[in-house]
C-alpha cells in the first residue's frame, strides 16, 4: 500500500517556513541545533575581540607612553612619527578602501544587532500600549512611540555606562600574568562601557532620523493614463529552485512546488511583449531559492526558453542569493574567514554575467564616471580568471581578493541610450552576514552609493531606474506581526533616503523583498515594491506582475503613469 507521495513533500520540507513555525519557533530550535564549538569561536572572532581591541587601545596607548615614548630621545620620536606616518601612508593606499568598507559594515552590523532590533521591539511595545489605552490612529502612535522608544534605550544604556564605568580603566598595573588578565578583563569591560556608550546616543539619534525621513505614503490620487514612452515589468523573490519538485525555505508546503509559476510568468511576459514592447524586465533579487548551482542552473534554462525577453533582462542580488548558508539546516552557523559567502557571491556575478555581462557596466569609481562593460571588467587584468580559480580552489586570500571584487562590481550601471534617456542602476544591498537566521539584514555601502550618484551625474539630464531588493525605509502596516518586520529595511535605510531624495524628481526606485507590492512616495522619492509572482500566492491560485508606464515628465522628471496588473494563472 502506498500512503505517501514523495512529491508532497514531508515536515522536512517545511524546516525554514515562516508560515508553519513562528520566529520563537525558529529562534528555540536554532539554539538546540547550533554547533557550539562553532558559535563560541565565531562570538570571539566578532564580538570579544573587537570589544578587547576597542577597550585596549587606551591602556595600550598609555602603556607605550609611559614605557616607550617618555625614553625615547628627541630625535628617535622625530624618527618614530616619521616612520609611523609613512607605514600609515602605505596601508592607506594599498588596502584603504578595504579597511574603510571592512569598517563600514563593522558599523553598520554593530547597528543592525544591537540598535536596529532593541529599537525595534521597544517602539513597538510603545506602540502597541499607545494604540490600547490612547486611541488616536496607528500614524499617531508610531510617532509617539519613536521618540519614547529611543529615549527609554538612551536610559537604559546609560544605567549601563555608570555600571561599568562611569570611565574606561586606562592603567596598566603590572605586566605579571595576573596583571595581563587584569588588564585584559578590564579592555572587556571597556568594550562593553564604549558600546552602551554608543547605544546612548545611537538609539535617539535613530528615532530622529525616523522622524525626520517621514512616513511613507501611498501615491496620491493614481498615477495619470498617457502614452508610455517606456515600459517596465517588475518581478521580484522568484525564488528559482534545482528541483522540479522542490518547495521553498519560506513557505515550505504552503507554497508552490518546481518552477512551473516562474514559466507561466514568462510566458504572460512575452504575451506583453507582442501586445506592446517592454524596455526592460527587472528582477530585485531572490532569483534563487538559496543561491545553489543547481537554482542557477533552472533560471537559465526558464530564461532560455523566451530569448527576446531575455536581452532585456536585468536582474541583481537578493539575500536568498547570497546569504543562506545551508537550506536545510537554518541553525548552521558560518565562520566569517569561510569561503562560503564569497562563493555564494561569485555565483550570483556569474550568473549576472552570463545573462547581461554585454549590457551592465562597471564603475570606474577614481574617474567617478561610468567605466567599462561587466564583461569587459571581468576581462581586465585577469578577473575573471582569478574568481573562476577561487571557485575551484577556495583559499582565504582569493577569498578576500573575491569579496573585494564583488564589492568593485557594484554598482552596475545600464547608460542611458540617449541624454535625456531613461538608464538603469543596479544596486547590492545585502549585509554580509555568516548565519542564515540573520540573512534578510540589508546595508547598501556609502562607496556604492556615491558611484551611483556619480553615475547618474554624468548623465545630468536622463531619467533613471534605481533598482535594488531591501526596502528603503519600512512600510508602517497596521497589524503586520514582527517578524515581517525584521530584516525587511536597510539598515542604512535613513541615510540612502535621504541621499536619494536630491534627485527624486528624476528617479523611481524598484525593490522587492518581502513579497507584497506598494507604490508609494516618501517626500517626493517614488517607491514601488513588487509582489512575488511565485511567492504571493498559495497553490491553485492566480500571482500577479506589474507592467509600469514611464514618460519624460515636462520639467525634465520622470512621470510616472498607470501601470498595467498582469495575472499570472
Amino acid at each position: 500500500m502506498s500512503f505517501a507521495d514523495p512529491r508532497d513533500g514531508d515536515l522536512e520540507d517545511d524546516a525554514s517556513s515562516t508560515s508553519h513555525h513562528s520566529l520563537l519557533g525558529h529562534a528555540s530550535y536554532i539554539l538546540l541545533e547550533i554547533s557550539l564549538p562553532k558559535l563560541a569561536l565565531a562570538a570571539i572572532l566578532l564580538l570579544v575581540v573587537p570589544a578587547v581591541l576597542i577597550g585596549g587601545a587606551p591602556k595600550a596607548a598609555l602603556w607605550f607612553a609611559g614605557t616607550v615614548w617618555n625614553q625615547v630621545s628627541e630625535a628617535g620620536r622625530v624618527a618614530s612619527v616619521l616612520a609611523f606616518l609613512a607605514i600609515l601612508g602605505v596601508v592607506a593606499w594599498r588596502w584603504g578602501g578595504a579597511l574603510f568598507r571592512a569598517t563600514e559594515r563593522n558599523f553598520w552590523s554593530l547597528n543592525a544587532a544591537l540598535v536596529q532590533p532593541l529599537y525595534m521591539a521597544v517602539r513597538e511595545a510603545v506602540a502597541l500600549l499607545t494604540e490600547r489605552f490612547a486611541p488616536g490612529g496607528f500614524a499617531r502612535a508610531r510617532r509617539i512611540a519613536g521618540p519614547v522608544a529611543g529615549l527609554l534605550l538612551a536610559c537604559l544604556a546609560a544605567i549601563v555606562v555608570v555600571s561599568v564605568g562611569p570611565l574606561p580603566v586606562v592603567i596598566v598595573e603590572d605586566t605579571s600574568p595576573a596583571g595581563l588578565l587584569r588588564a585584559a578583563q578590564d579592555s572587556l569591560r571597556n568594550g562593553v562601557w564604549a558600546v552602551a556608550v554608543y547605544l546612548m546616543f545611537g538609539a535617539p539619534a535613530w528615532s530622529i532620523a525616523e522622524a525626520v525621513a517621514g512616513t511613507p505614503r501611498d501615491l496620491d490620487g493614481g498615477a495619470p493614463d498617457g502614452p508610455a514612452t517606456w515600459r517596465i515589468a517588475h518581478l521580484s523573490d522568484i525564488h528559482v529552485v534545482g528541483d522540479p519538485h522542490g518547495f521553498r525555505l519560506e513557505c515550505g508546503r504552503d507554497g508552490p512546488r518546481g518552477n512551473d509559476r516562474l514559466a507561466r510568468t514568462l510566458d504572460v511576459l512575452e504575451d506583453e511583449d507582442a501586445r506592446q514592447r517592454l524596455d526592460w524586465v527587472l528582477i530585485t533579487g531572490d532569483i534563487t531559492d538559496a543561491g545553489r548551482n543547481a537554482e542557477y542552473i533552472a533560471f537559465e534554462d526558464a530564461v532560455s526558453a523566451h530569448p527576446a525577453l531575455r536581452e532585456r533582462m536585468l536582474i541583481i542580488p537578493g539575500n536568498h542569493d547570497v546569504n543562506i548558508v545551508d537550506r536545510a539546516n537554518p541553525a548552521r552557523l558560518e565562520l566569517p574567514v569561510a569561503p562560503g559567502g564569497a562563493l555564494r557571491r561569485m555565483r550570483m556575478l556569474s550568473a549576472m554575467a552570463r545573462l547581461q555581462g554585454k549590457r551592465v557596466h562597471v564603475v570606474d569609481r577614481r574617474a567617478r564616471r561610468v567605466g567599462p562593460t561587466l564583461d569587459a571588467w571581468l576581462a581586465e587584468a585577469g578577473r575573471g580568471a582569478a574568481l573562476a580559480r577561487f571557485m575551484d580552489e577556495g583559499g582565504l586570500r582569493a577569498g578576500m581578493a573575491a569579496r573585494e571584487r564583488w564589492d568593485e562590481a557594484f554598482p552596475m550601471v545600464v547608460p542611458p541610450p540617449a541624454p535625456d534617456g531613461l538608464g538603469v542602476v543596479l544596486l547590492d544591498s545585502n549585509a554580509e552576514t555568516h548565519f542564515s537566521f540573520t540573512n534578510a539584514l540589508g546595508l547598501v555601502g556609502m562607496a556604492q552609493l556615491r558611484a551611483a550618484e556619480a553615475a547618474m551625474a554624468e548623465y545630468p539630464a536622463a531619467r533613471w531606474l534605481v533598482a535594488l531588493h531591501h526596502h528603503l525605509i519600512e512600510y508602517p502596516r497596521p497589524g503586520a506581526p514582527l517578524a515581517d518586520r525584521i530584516g525587511t529595511a536597510l539598515v542604512n535605510g535613513h541615510w540612502v533616503l535621504r541621499r536619494l531624495r536630491r534627485v527624486a524628481p528624476r528617479i523611481l526606485v524598484l525593490h522587492g523583498h518581502r513579497h507584497y507590492d506598494w507604490m508609494g512616495r516618501s517626500g517626493a522619492l517614488r517607491i514601488v515594491s513588487a509582489p512575488s509572482p511565485v511567492m504571493s500566492a498559495p497553490p491553485g491560485t492566480e500571482g500577479h506582475a506589474w507592467i509600469h508606464a514611464l514618460a519624460p515628465a515636462p520639467d525634465g522628471g520622470l512621470a510616472l503613469l498607470a501601470p498595467r496588473r498582469v495575472v499570472v494563472p
